[in-house]
């Protein structure tokens, strides 16, 4: 008599079509004034703005930032330093826009608390009147495959991940004197472009 041998249970680590990202809900003690910085600062409009939440978006998605001021949210405690979503990231296809962008914000009194370049992205990132980081950022390659490829084979991103911090004035006035993107990232990630105060780490900066 043979032996009855148990079938093998199938390990699914992960669906066979991978759902796409779509947006982050926050919650907020300061509604209004999220929904006027993230329009300022990443073009992102209401789709439905009431007085106790908002979905904002700003490209065919119905929305990609949602915002829910409900009555029991509290001021949160050592946010910086407290588990959970260190940012969310926006990216522009263009590098004078990006660097245009960042230029118009600073005019407007909105300045990154850090700024990286990261090997495959040159990244500024801002703070929400809530403290959420938001990074805006270009891909240095521009062409995902390419980045991607860089950053799974890269030697150079597995021994420095985060990258070099970077002024991001002294880029634009690497650009007003003419150098093209490929210089300008390539000077930033070998950290010639460091400021004179970088920042001692990656944290978020307190706001409450």
């Amino acid at each position: 008599m043979s032996e009855t041998l148990p079938v093998p249970q199938s390990r699914k680590p992960r669906p066979i079509i991978a759902p796409k990202l779509h947006h982050s809900t926050f919650l907020t003690l300061k509604l209004h004034e999220m929904v006027a910085w993230y329009e300022k600062v990443a073009g992102l409009t209401p789709v439905h703005y009431s007085d106790g939440a908002a979905w904002l978006t700003n490209d065919a998605a119905n929305h990609r930032i949602a915002l829910i001021a409900h009555p029991a949210i509290k001021k949160p405690v050592d946010k910086p330093t407290s588990a959970g979503l260190h940012h969310t990231a926006f990216e522009y296809a263009d590098f004078d826009q990006w660097l245009d962008n960042y230029s118009r914000l600073k005019d407007e009194g909105i300045t990154p608390f850090m700024s990286l370049d990261h090997g495959m992205t040159m990244s500024l990132y801002y703070a929400d009147p809530e403290g959420n980081g938001v990074e805006i950022q270009i891909d240095a390659f521009g062409d995902w495959a390419r980045s991607t490829e860089w950053m799974w084979a890269s030697r150079e991103f597995a021994e420095n991940p985060v990258g070099n911090f970077f002024d991001p004035d002294l880029v634009v006035e690497a650009r007003e004197k003419g150098l093209s993107m490929a210089e300008i990232h390539q000077a930033a990630h070998a950290g010639d472009y460091r400021p004179e105060n970088p920042p001692a780490d990656v944290l978020l900066p307190e706001v409450y």
